[in-house]
C-alpha cells in the first residue's frame, strides 16, 4: 500500500514545528498523519486543536477503549496501532483486552460492566451513528451527562480520523503495533 498524499518535509512553519514538537515523542519523527495534515496549515491547525487527549471527564483507560475500539470497528490499523503503542501502557490495557477492542465485544469477559458500555457504546455509534434510549439511560447513570457529550465526540473524531488514515493509505508507523490477530 501507498500513501496517496507524500507527507510535508520540513522547513515546517513555526507553529507547525512547535505543534510537532509538542505532539511527537521524544526521539521519534512525528507521525505520518500529522506530516500529512501539515500540507494544509489550517487543516493541520483545526486538527491538532481538536483532539480529546487531555484530562477531561473520562479516564484514560476509558477514552482509550473507546478509540481502540472506535478504530478497529473502522478498520483503521495505523491509528489503532499508534494508540496501542502510546497508550495502552498508560491506559493498562493489556494485551487480551486490545485483542478484545479487535475480535471481542461487550460481553468479553475481560470488560468490567462499566467497560462494556462503552464497548455497546462504540458498536452502536459504528452501526448506526446513534445511541438508543436503554443505552443512553446507562451511559448516562454510569458516566454522567458531561462524560456522555465527551464519549459522542471522541467516538466521532475517531470516527473522522479513521477515514483520514484509511482514505490516505497511511503506512504504519515502524513502532506501531499490529493488531492482534484473532484467536
Amino acid at each position: 500500500m501507498t500513501a496517496r498524499l507524500e507527507p510535508a518535509r520540513p522547513p515546517f512553519s513555526d507553529s507547525i514545528r512547535g505543534a510537532l514538537e509538542r505532539l511527537t515523542p521524544p526521539g521519534r519523527e512525528p507521525l505520518a498523519l500529522f506530516r500529512t495534515l501539515a500540507r494544509d496549515e489550517r487543516l493541520f491547525s483545526r486538527f491538532t486543536g481538536g483532539g480529546l487527549l487531555d484530562k477531561g471527564n473520562l479516564t484514560v483507560r476509558e477514552r482509550e477503549i473507546v478509540i481502540h475500539r472506535v478504530c478497529a470497528l473502522e478498520g483503521a490499523a495505523y491509528e489503532w496501532g499508534v494508540h496501542a503503542a502510546l497508550f495502552a501502557g498508560r491506559a493498562m490495557l493489556d494485551a487480551a483486552q486490545l485483542a478484545a477492542t479487535v475480535h471481542g465485544d461487550a460481553s468479553s469477559p475481560c470488560w468490567s460492566a462499566r467497560e462494556a458500555i462503552l464497548i455497546r457504546f462504540c458498536d452502536a455509534a459504528h452501526a448506526r451513528a446513534d445511541v438508543d434510549d436503554a443505552l443512553w439511560k446507562e451511559m448516562s447513570a454510569a458516566f454522567g451527562e458531561p462524560a456522555v457529550l465527551e464519549l459522542l465526540m471522541l467516538a466521532g473524531f475517531y470516527r473522522m480520523v479513521s477515514l483520514v488514515v484509511k482514505a490516505l493509505r497511511l503506512e504504519p508507523e515502524s513502532w506501531a503495533l499490529p493488531f492482534p490477530r484473532a484467536t
